[in-house]
């Protein structure tokens, strides 16, 4: 089937707003000659008059006006098509966004995250999803996830990546742990049990790698997905919790009885970094995101 031609719809909208060819023409810098014969084209492709002579002016047929509103809708949308990909209406702007993080991360950011997007686009929803096991290209790829907020993450060579912020792992104990007695060794140190967390059940890292450099080996007794349920596992026991150090002014929030120190060996800083997939990567709205999260990234919490 063949397409009528579009700028005929654009031209019946001005038409129609304007009441008036030689209003629609001024409007679409054309001739009052030349909208005239497009109003004539328009009036054979829909078998109706659109416009008739009323004393000096022209009036809509029904028919005219009761597309008036459809057509006007059209137009809209196509111009939406065409219009600058920079560009989208915070304000209007509805849709939910699926962020994939870990606990850590919603504690710290989630509440100023969720401000700054209420300020400027109260229509969206935010919603945080657990990190997964290993799954993470497919629910970039699938479009179940926009983002994913990690400092671990495996994803193939197509997905986008954008540092968010840096930080580095100190001790949480318990206040009057026994590790508080003495000068903190790595001998000492080691010499508790720990607490890992870890989203795939992991119970050695980087931290495990530095203490053989001192030919230490640390017992971890309890592994976790979360570093909030690890933290209230602290207070009634002499375990020892390795963290992100940016969580500690939230951990001092909770007015539990914890202590921080630094850890006796010396470790990389972390990257925590946020990821998508490339259909997203000129989406206004999927833009916005990003550079709100990378803004509240450069927030201390």
């Amino acid at each position: 089937m063949q397409l009528p031609d579009m700028n005929l719809l654009v031209a019946l909208d001005a038409l129609l707003d304007e009441g008036s060819v030689v209003g629609a023409a001024q409007r679409m810098n054309l001739s009052p000659a030349a909208m005239s014969r497009t109003l004539g084209r328009i009036r054979e492709a829909m078998g109706d008059p659109i416009l008739v002579r009323a004393g000096r002016g022209l009036v809509p047929t029904p028919r005219a006006l009761a597309l008036r509103e459809q057509v006007h809708g059209l137009v809209e949308q196509a111009g939406q098509v065409f219009r600058s990909r920079d560009d989208v209406d915070l304000v209007n702007l509805d849709r939910a966004f699926n962020i994939r993080t870990n606990d850590l991360f919603i504690a710290l950011y989630g509440a100023q995250l969720l401000r700054m997007m209420l300020a400027q686009a109260p229509r969206t929803v935010l919603r945080f999803v657990p990190e997964g096991s290993g799954d993470d290209d497919a629910v970039l790829r699938n479009g179940h996830i926009d983002l994913i907020i990690s400092s671990a993450v495996e994803l193939g060579p197509e997905i986008k990546v954008q540092s968010l912020f840096n930080t580095y792992f100190v001790g949480l104990a318990r206040v009057g742990h026994p590790i508080f007695d003495a000068p903190i060794t790595p001998e000492r140190f080691a010499a508790y049990p720990q607490i890992s967390v870890s989203r795939r059940g992991r119970a050695n890292g980087p931290i495990d790698v530095a203490l053989a450099n001192h030919k230490v080996e640390r017992r971890v007794a309890l592994i976790t997905t979360s570093f909030h349920s690890a933290m209230f596992s602290l207070p009634d026991s002499d375990l020892i919790l390795p963290i992100p150090a940016n969580i500690l002014n939230s951990v001092q929030r909770l007015k539990l009885p914890l202590r921080s120190f630094e850890i006796p060996v010396p470790l990389e800083k972390v990257n925590v970094k946020q990821a998508w997939h490339p259909r997203f990567d000129n989406d206004p709205a999927h833009r916005w995101l990003r550079q709100t999260l990378k803004a509240c990234g450069s927030i201390d919490p």
